[in-house]
């Protein structure tokens, strides 16, 4: 486990999670959430003969369980708090086909010490089990504050 300070040690570390099931019910919930209940989404009758065959997860969705997916990929011990600190650029590259399990990839791009402790950029790759081509990457960035 890493220090604040040591996370410039971490930079070209690359780690991978465990799968994880994106069902209808998340993608519903998320729908009622955001009150984006676009059909390829929602409506798994009319989806079955749209584009992809099945309802997909929304791509914010997807970019919404980067949380989840990559929180156990780096540990940092010595922190008052971890915060997400932003996105420098997201891509959307393949639908998540309902009941498809995803998994993220972390590396770990850069380290920068900053007032508040240390900003964490990351690039971090969604993957589609069974699929080439991933959901998605993102170039994420995280701020981690170490205890007084």
């Amino acid at each position: 486990m890493a220090s604040p300070a040591a996370l410039a040690d971490a930079v070209g570390q690359r780690a991978t999670g465990e799968w994880f099931t994106v069902d209808q019910a998340r993608i519903d919930a998320f729908a009622d959430a955001t009150a984006d209940h676009q059909w390829i989404h929602v409506d798994p009758q009319r989806a079955a003969s749209g584009p992809f065959g099945t309802t997909i997860a929304h791509g914010f969705l997807t970019l919404s369980l980067l949380p989840h997916l990559a929180s156990s990929l780096v540990e940092v011990g010595g922190v008052a708090m971890a915060m997400n600190y932003g996105l420098d650029k997201v891509r959307f590259l393949t639908p998540v086909p309902a009941g498809s399990r995803v998994r993220a990839t972390t590396e770990v791009t850069g380290a920068e010490d900053v007032p508040q402790g240390v900003r964490l950029a990351s690039t971090v790759t969604v993957e589609i089990e069974g699929t080439d081509r991933p959901a998605l990457v993102a170039q994420t960035l995280a701020l981690y504050v170490p205890q007084a």
